[in-house]
């Protein structure tokens, strides 16, 4: 039985798929007999043992960087769709042509979906200068931690991969790098850090509602997408991501 594996950071991304409480961190889940989840943490290194895991353990016949991303380009707003045709890293990684043609015919037509590269980051991009940086750089129009080592582990065992991201943070409004601190690997908060860091003024928390808000936009439209697309999903083409030198 073929089945796809979903790499997904935190636990607030896994509730768009599964509605399972208590879901274990870093291990495998079978969500239906054609998918199976494994939430990892934040950044590449938690993304890459996940995926390997999943290849390794769970035998799965392809491989899904899913969750939110932060944007890259002024004309992306939370709750865009991102469907890239690659991953930017040192290399350039194809995502599976067809099988994201399948997905994208499954969702429903108000979505805004962008098609342009994604970018991996080994850390948060907490600035507009910084994402307009990397933008020059990469060619792409959004950025998050962990699709880039899920691409890498799709090419080494050749299997098919896609990227099912939402913008959740636009250019001009970036998480701040001291969130990271208040924050459990699986995207719970930490209490006491978090009041201690507004009581100091590292975070503020005008910005922490705003980034709340728009997270809650851009996890909206990974549930509608779920809900539209979780028969192909699971529905692997045959094919390798392939890894092309820059």
């Amino acid at each position: 039985m073929s089945r796809t594996g979903i790499v997904i950071a935190m636990r607030s991304e896994a509730a768009c798929i599964t509605s399972q409480r208590n879901l274990p961190f870093d291990q495998a889940v079978p969500i239906d007999d054609h998918l199976v989840i494994r939430m990892c943490g934040m950044g590449p290194v938690a993304a890459r043992r996940a995926a390997i895991d999943l290849y390794d353990q769970e035998n799965v016949a392809g491989l899904i960087s899913f969750g939110i991303a932060g944007a890259l380009d002024d004309a992306l707003q939370p709750g865009d769709l991102v469907s890239p045709e690659s991953v930017q890293t040192k290399q350039s990684y194809s995502t599976d042509s067809a099988w994201r043609t399948r997905i994208e015919r499954s969702l429903p037509a108000h979505l805004n979906i962008i098609r342009r590269p994604v970018a991996a980051s080994d850390e948060l991009v907490s600035t507009a200068d910084e994402k307009y940086a990397l933008a020059a750089r990469s060619g792409a129009c959004a950025v998050d931690m962990e699709s880039g080592a899920i691409a890498a582990v799709a090419s080494e065992k050749g299997v098919p991969f896609v990227v099912i991201r939402v913008i959740s943070d636009p250019v001009q409004f970036s998480p701040p790098a001291a969130l990271m601190d208040v924050l459990h690997p699986d995207g719970r908060v930490k209490p006491i850090a978090l009041l201690a860091y507004l009581l100091n003024g590292s975070l503020k928390l005008g910005e922490l509602l705003r980034f709340g808000s728009d997270a809650q936009i851009a996890f909206k439209t990974l549930k509608q997408v779920v809900q539209a697309t979780r028969h192909e999903l699971g529905r692997q083409v045959s094919g390798t991501c392939q890894g092309i030198s820059d």
